[in-house]
């Protein structure tokens, strides 16, 4: 008798432990994607805008105000006509 009690907690043991690999691990790895992706995108960004205005500063050191804020804004005019020439074709919009 203590065979099948053994054999049956086995297999209820076995069954509980594929159900939780097949839910609970992709879930948890898709929770520390979103997690970890969301605190890398925070970053980029705020190190983008340190480092632009702090160019924007060491370009005011080396030429007049208004030249600083011409090559500026040509780099990110010419970011942005970079991403707009990769971008995906939409649904017409």
């Amino acid at each position: 008798m203590s065979n099948w009690t053994n054999q049956a907690a086995d297999a209820i043991e076995k069954t509980v432990a594929t159900v939780r690999d097949r839910t609970v691990e992709p879930a948890q790895r898709a929770a520390k994607v979103v997690v970890f992706g969301t605190l890398a995108v925070c970053c980029v960004i705020t190190a983008a805008l340190l480092l632009s205005i702090g160019g924007f500063k060491v370009l005011n050191y080396v030429m007049p105000i208004w030249a600083a804020w011409l090559v500026l804004g040509g780099i990110f005019i010419a970011g942005g006509l970079f991403c707009w020439t990769r971008r995906t074709g939409g649904s017409g919009v």
